[in-house]
């Protein structure tokens, strides 16, 4: 017997080892980024069992058989559509200024989707009076309303949007709402979804989270788009989820979260709400590609033409393509960046980027909150001040609440505005989508929006923060080495 239990032990061990030799050439020949790829070999060796689990259910960007297998059948129908917006007389890439057309070119030959010009673009940067824009153009609705977001947090003046889309489905508008299962969890618990349905609104759970799944599909992949599509007319897009923010994480402790959204009519709705019926049928598997924009040459003097460019990212486009534009912005950058975002956790790539813009001469700012809502995202940002502070970036922590607008603007020429963090999970993992708008009104007034952050805000003093405890420096490396997977 005992000569048996040694048996089982060694053969135990083989098992073992053999199972962290296949996971370990798996990952490696993944080649993903070096840092990644040491960060799963870092736990998948301290956590003995647990660190394979975790990768087989985190590790690998897995769709899940049916999405995957539906995003493949709809790619080049989609791409047709897109393709047909080349045709557009709105499709003017000639004016583009010098800084946006190799962004366009990347685009267009990674995506397919062309910039259009004839939008008009309307920054709003208060809760209230995003709800409010919302709930009106609600009620204005004749034919159709298309949402999605990944959070819709009951309470507040989510509720009146949530009674404005009954009412507007019970008068014959077509309503449907796509929002993420994880994302929306409180919301899915309330009893506005059976009193949705019960109106006719069509409510879909994106990414439904079960643990019978977890080895199908990975769970942390998250639908983190905020579009709002109405009359293929209007459309809304930008940083704030469907919540009241008196009314959100009111026990954080971060203060209410500060965002912005982008009201746009013109070509640009039609783009925006392709990309909505990609998530629609994705997760549906049914299939309404919209209607192809008027693309009516502006021919008044009171028509502003912004060239707009969508760019969509996540499962099923185009690898690191947000990165990309992210990387490109910055180097083409020739007098000042200026970022604001919530969860700061850069790319190699991205660090590099940034500390060479500031060493070259350019004017590079970072505006993120002064308390997080994640502590080991918080932990892991602070890893990386030293590096940015030694080259000459400055480091602005806003105090004013939690800021989640995410939002980069060049040269004070052009800018980046849409749901994208400067983290892993936004750059790779999530389905997230950014507007590069080439117009220089508009992009005053979100340059003017950062500088008002600015000034609520304190710099990070470099001799001050070189002084700070051996403790945080501890805690800062040690999050650090997970920052890859954050």
């Amino acid at each position: 017997m005992e000569q048996f239990y040694q048996i089982l032990a060694w053969a135990s061990v083989f098992l073992y080892w053999l199972t962290i030799a296949v996971v370990t050439v798996r990952v490696v020949f993944k080649r993903r980024v070096v840092g990644v790829s040491l960060a799963w070999l870092m736990i998948i060796y301290i956590i003995p069992v647990g660190g394979v689990i975790a990768y087989f259910m985190f590790g690998e960007l897995n769709l899940g058989k049916k999405r995957a297998e539906r995003a493949r059948d709809m790619f080049q129908p989609f791409e047709d559509w897109f393709q047909r917006l080349n045709d557009c007389p709105v499709h003017q890439p000639e004016l583009l200024n010098d800084h946006s057309r190799p962004l366009n070119d990347l685009c267009e030959n990674r995506l397919r989707i062309p910039a259009l010009s004839g939008n008009t673009l309307s920054l709003q940067d208060a809760p209230h009076t995003i709800l409010r824009s919302l709930v009106e153009d609600i009620n204005s609705a004749e034919h159709m309303i298309h949402m999605e977001f990944y959070i819709w947090h009951p309470g507040g003046m989510a509720d009146e949007v949530a009674s404005a889309l009954i009412l507007a489905a019970k008068r014959g508008v077509k309503v449907r709402v796509l929002l993420d299962a994880a994302g929306s969890m409180r919301f899915f618990r309330s009893h506005w979804p059976k009193m949705m349905r019960h109106a006719g609104i069509e409510l879909i759970e994106a990414l439904a989270v079960s643990p019978l799944r977890l080895f199908l599909r990975r769970m942390d992949l998250r639908l983190h788009r905020k579009i709002v599509v109405i009359d293929e007319r209007i459309a809304y897009t930008g940083s704030m989820n469907l919540v009241d923010p008196a009314f959100f994480k009111t026990d954080a402790g971060v203060g209410q979260w500060i965002d912005v959204m982008v009201r746009v009519t013109g070509p640009t709705v039609s783009v925006l709400h392709g990309i909505q019926s990609w998530d629609w049928e994705v997760e549906t598997g049914q299939r309404f590609l919209p209607s192809l924009p008027e693309c009516r040459l502006p021919n008044t003097e009171d028509d502003s033409i912004d060239m707009v460019q969508v760019i969509p990212s996540g499962p099923g486009m185009p690898d690191e393509i947000i990165h990309q534009v992210l990387l490109l912005s910055i180097y083409q950058a020739k007098e000042s960046v200026v970022i604001t975002t919530p969860y700061f956790i850069p790319s190699e790539n991205l660090l590099h980027a940034m500390k060479g813009a500031a060493q070259r001469g350019v004017s590079v700012d970072i505006i993120i909150p002064d308390k997080n809502d994640s502590l080991m995202v918080e932990w892991a940002s602070r890893s990386f001040f030293t590096e940015l502070l030694t080259a000459g970036v400055k480091i602005h922590r806003f105090h004013g609440g939690l800021l989640h607008t995410k939002s980069v603007v060049i040269d004070k020429t052009h800018c980046l505005i849409g749901t994208v963090n400067l983290d892993m999970r936004s750059l790779w993992l999530n389905f997230e989508v950014t507007l590069a708008v080439d117009n220089e009104e508009f992009t005053r007034q979100l340059s003017w929006l950062q500088q008002e952050y600015i000034k609520n805000s304190s710099q990070v003093d470099p001799k001050t923060w070189q002084q700070r405890h051996i403790t945080n420096k501890l805690f800062e490396q040690f999050f650090y080495m997970f920052s890859p997977l954050l």
